[in-house]
């Protein structure tokens, strides 16, 4: 079975085309048109080992929160259709990514009930102009349409751009960790459906 996606979102304030295939070696291309969007969603697709297709546009001159959410929720949907009945999955995955003075914990669960736990000391500072309120929205977006369970908790960190970058990468790794098949083919879940 492939686990492969295609996206296509278009509202009157976004255009993004999503791919997914969780079990390609390719690297990602990621093309938005707020760098900083693009380079943290590189680093999550280069350092958690999947495939990602990503071009968006939106109105970041309104305001970039469009673009980062509309991301997310393209990238959850996408995602969370390739995962099809999720037989054999490893379903949890956790990591702690540091990154310099940065450490983020993420921790998750292909558990179908999709929720973002967001706490600790995120710094609360603009990066190259983009105010930081807007980073949960990617992964509250992520989190509510790929129906997975997700705790992000900054541990320690100054850099803005490092604790954010940290984050993106550790949601790629556990999320990879996650996604991996086991020779059991069983859905992991004692209910038999998630």
């Amino acid at each position: 079975m492939t686990r492969r996606q295609v996206i296509h979102r278009v509202t009157k304030e976004t255009d993004i085309q999503v791919l997914v295939d969780l079990d390609s070696l390719d690297p990602a291309t990621i093309d938005t048109n707020l760098p900083l969007l693009s380079h943290f969603l590189t680093a999550m697709a280069k350092h958690g080992h999947t495939h990602w297709q990503v071009v968006g546009q939106g109105d970041i001159e309104v305001d970039p929160h469009h673009l980062v959410e509309d991301v997310g929720i393209a990238m959850g949907q996408a995602l969370r259709a390739a995962l099809g009945e999720m037989r054999g999955i490893s379903r949890f995955g956790q990591r702690y990514l540091p990154m310099d003075d940065a450490l983020v914990l993420c921790a998750l669960d292909i558990s179908g009930r999709g929720e973002l736990y967001w706490s600790g000391p995120f710094p609360d500072r603009p990066i190259n102009g983009i105010n930081a309120e807007v980073w949960p929205e990617f992964f509250k977006a992520f989190a509510h349409h790929s129906g997975i369970t997700i705790h992000l908790i900054c541990q320690a960190g100054h850099n803005a751009h490092h604790v954010y970058e940290a984050s993106f990468k550790a949601l790629g790794q556990a999320l990879n960790e996650a996604i991996q098949v086991g020779p059991d083919g069983d859905v992991p879940s004692t209910k038999g459906v998630l």
